[in-house]
């Protein structure tokens, strides 16, 4: 298959291969299309939207941690076990 792909899209693929993080641009096409897949596989249940939604509310009130320092509190958390 021929994908005529945007010249930022072609770039960023070429990135991926050539940092190693992929061995082909097959690899990086067939990743995103399997996130994708699974994206639109995923279906909320109301309490999973109403944790989404109190997240973002808490967000708007400054409520908010930085996701580098949440993961140091939960490896040390994990740590003390």
């Amino acid at each position: 298959m021929n994908l005529g792909l945007r010249p930022d899209i072609q770039r960023f693929i070429d990135e991926q291969v050539k940092s190693g993080k992929f061995p082909s641009p097959e690899s990086v096409i067939e990743a995103a299309v399997g996130d994708m897949r699974d994206d639109l596989q995923i279906e909320l249940d109301d309490d999973a939207i109403d944790a989404i939604n109190q997240a973002e509310a808490q967000l708007d009130r400054g409520e908010g941690e930085e996701l580098d320092s949440f993961r140091e509190r939960m490896r040390l958390r994990t740590n003390r076990g």
